[in-house]
């Protein structure tokens, strides 16, 4: 198959394999000659698109075109705008779709004192302030020798925050931070301070809250002789109190998994992102809990997606926070359509309706039950939409303080990249796959080459999803990839 014609009313398809001109390739019925050489994952016009015509991808307009297109042409920047705006009028025509039916699964996770479930049995160390990211790195590289048992790990999370912000930054930066210190994947935390810095001990305690005093501890260097020893004395007490956690079975429906996107190409939202929405409505029927954010890249695709808010209440909260995003970028001075990438432009991604109505396709089709705000917490079962930019490790992060055990990612282009919690890389094409072993985990690209239908590879990413959750060392994991980056906005002491 040279060619997928993903919605019956689209006026475009998509090459699955590059054409040459003079290529004639039927899909649906639809006999077309290529007029020109189009690259894989980009779009050919099934018939003569007139100027001023909308494009439709998905069976939804993702592009207006700006001259006459003819049939069998290259259909790209070079021909065509985006066709949005800073405004756009939102209205909830609410829908409903089965969910399919999955037998129970487990998983052999850890559980916590307090209840929750957790995948890794891993030591932390969460910088407060920036200044003592070398700390943190000397702690971990001294003390590997904790990592034995059933301590999974020693890690620790650099940042360039916590002093010199004001007002929002600085509020952001401390709720990111707590929500890592909560996070059930750490069997014990270290929050380590300098002791000068804008956000004072007494203040990460406050918006911390109630915690556990034998799974976390606090470091401030300036206030002890040595704080390599001292930091070492309180690993060694942390180690003791995660060794007594021991795997065990978990139902799945304990599970919650992030997806993201990032590196797309022109096959993004026909295999790997509908695979992971096959995954999401396998998990929450079982269920578990799927997260889903990268704001800016709903943009063009938001009644597709808030259509299946499970009421109004959720319906104008979704409403809301793509509101203020697009103020964000207003009152920045940009424009809300400054995307997609030119990396996404290569492989295919014309306009950001073109971007979002791929990208949404993480979402499958479950009711969305919540809408959250910037690293709060997951206490729904079912699809959440997380407020978070598009920017990989910014959102990554975001979606592992909501809570996630493990983050979907989809790529056609590829990262090394890792976030706290576990990051699954999911290839659009087996190109990728093959190229880049030491990235990717699971190839989504057997959809686009016939060999899988997208039902038979949303199971077998639930499947390899479990298989991580039982222990299953992630690709950006076993290269020690992990990182965070704290979404800011304002001003810098």
């Amino acid at each position: 198959m040279k060619l997928i014609h993903i919605h019956p009313s689209d006026n475009v398809a998509v090459a699955l394999e590059d054409l040459h001109a003079g290529d004639t390739v039927t899909v649906d019925g639809c006999t077309v000659t290529a007029a020109e050489d189009i690259a894989r994952g980009h779009k050919i016009s099934l018939t003569k698109i007139p100027c001023g015509s909308p494009v439709i991808k998905y069976g939804n307009p993702i592009a207006v075109a700006q001259q006459d297109i003819p049939e069998g042409c290259w259909v790209h920047t070079h021909n065509v705008k985006t066709g949005l705006s800073e405004n756009a009028e939102y209205v909830y025509d609410h829908k409903v779709y089965d969910l399919p039916d999955v037998q129970p699964r487990t998983f052999m996770g850890y559980r916590r004192k307090d209840g929750r479930a957790a995948i890794r049995n891993e030591l932390w160390i969460v910088p407060i302030v920036g200044c003592v990211n070398g700390v943190a790195k000397q702690l971990v590289e001294a003390n590997q020798d904790l990592v034995k048992g059933s301590i999974d790990g020693l890690y620790y999370y650099g940042h360039p925050f916590g002093c010199s912000q004001l007002g929002d930054d600085l509020a952001q930066t401390k709720k990111l931070l707590t929500a890592l210190v909560r996070h059930p994947n750490a069997g014990g935390v270290l929050c380590l301070g300098l002791g000068c810095e804008n956000l004072v001990l007494d203040m990460f305690k406050e918006a911390l809250g109630e915690y556990d005093p034998d799974r976390v501890k606090f470091l401030i260097c300036q206030e002890v002789p040595d704080e390599l020893e001292a930091g070492t004395a309180l690993l060694k007490e942390l180690a003791e109190y995660a060794s007594q956690f021991k795997r065990e079975e978990i139902p799945a429906s304990e599970l919650v998994v992030g997806m993201k996107c990032g590196g797309s190409d022109g096959l993004s939202g026909i295999t790997a992102n509908p695979t992971v929405g096959r995954f999401s409505d396998r998990l929450i029927a079982l269920g578990g809990s799927t997260v889903l954010t990268e704001v800016p890249e709903m943009f063009g695709a938001e009644n597709i997606l808030f259509s299946r808010c499970e009421n109004t209440a959720v319906f104008d909260k979704a409403v809301k926070m793509v509101n203020d995003f697009k103020q964000y970028f207003v009152s920045h001075g940009q424009v809300v359509y400054e995307n997609p990438s030119p990396g996404n432009k290569a492989g295919g991604i014309t306009t950001l309706e073109d971007k979002s109505c791929g990208c949404v396709q993480k979402g499958g089709s479950a009711q969305i039950v919540d809408v959250l705000s910037y690293a709060e917490p997951v206490t729904k079962k079912g699809l959440n939409v997380l407020s978070g930019p598009g920017n990989d490790l910014v959102s990554a992060t975001d979606l592992t303080a909501a809570g996630a055990h493990m983050i979907l990612f989809t790529t056609g282009r590829g990262t090394p990249f890792g976030a706290p919690a576990p990051t699954v890389k999911i290839s659009t094409n087996t190109a990728l796959y093959n190229k880049k072993r030491g990235w990717i985990d699971f190839n989504a690209g057997t959809v686009a080459d016939g060999e899988e239908t997208l039902d038979q590879a949303g199971d077998r990413l639930l499947d390899y999803v479990l298989r991580v959750a039982s222990g299953e060392l992630t690709k950006a994991e076993a290269s020690g990839h992990r990182e965070i980056s704290i979404f800011k906005d304002g001003v810098v002491l």
